[in-house]
């Protein structure tokens, strides 16, 4: 299913765009990949949570402040947020058992 829809937006982006570099899907997936650390990982809708976010934020920067820093205020809320709950915003903690 995943593979499915991976082409089906490679496609889209192959018709938008007219060409594709092996290197254009590098920071979609690093967000994905924050999305999911800034949610929690393991937590679905954590995941999509920490996604809605990192749009806000993304969106929020670009309308009142230059859009060249936007991925840095996105990975500074995520620091912030991993110095304060190092297991994501819905994560639970893992508990060791001894």
């Amino acid at each position: 299913m995943g593979a499915a829809l991976a082409a089906v937006a490679g496609t889209m982006y192959l018709m938008y765009y007219g060409v594709i570099v092996f290197t254009d899907g590098f920071t979609p997936g690093v967000k994905a990949f924050t999305a999911a650390v800034l949610g929690g990982i393991g937590s679905l809708p954590g995941a999509v949570l920490g996604g809605l976010m990192i749009g806000l934020i993304e969106s929020l920067w670009s309308a009142y402040f230059t859009i060249d820093y936007k991925d840095v205020a996105t990975f500074s809320i995520l620091a912030i947020v991993l110095i304060f709950k190092p297991s994501g915003i819905l994560g639970r903690p893992e508990v060791e058992k001894v």
